[in-house]
């Protein structure tokens, strides 16, 4: 079943290589979406995908890279678009 999430998370998530962390997990996973930082330090992922692909990337970005620091992480449902679209960093 596809299933699309968006995640917030905040922390020491910038500057850490967390984006490329989230796009290598995403594209191993099969997931498209995107991953983009914002102007509060937070980072922001939506993805769309299996649902059991979801689980093993929002395990991995719960964690984060090893340089990362995850301190608070907001998770968001929404309706799969269907799309394949890749994963893009922005």
């Amino acid at each position: 079943m596809q299933t699309a999430r968006r995640f917030v998370i905040h922390g020491r998530v910038q500057g850490v290589g967390f984006r490329w962390f989230t796009h290598d997990a995403a594209v191993r996973e099969g997931v498209h979406g995107w991953v983009r930082n914002l102007a509060d330090g937070s980072v922001e992922v939506f993805a769309e995908g299996e649902s059991g692909s979801m689980r093993r990337l929002e395990a991995a970005v719960r964690r984060g890279p090893a340089s990362a620091h995850v301190e608070t992480f907001e998770t968001e449902e929404h309706a799969p678009t269907g799309r394949a679209t890749g994963f893009e960093i922005r």
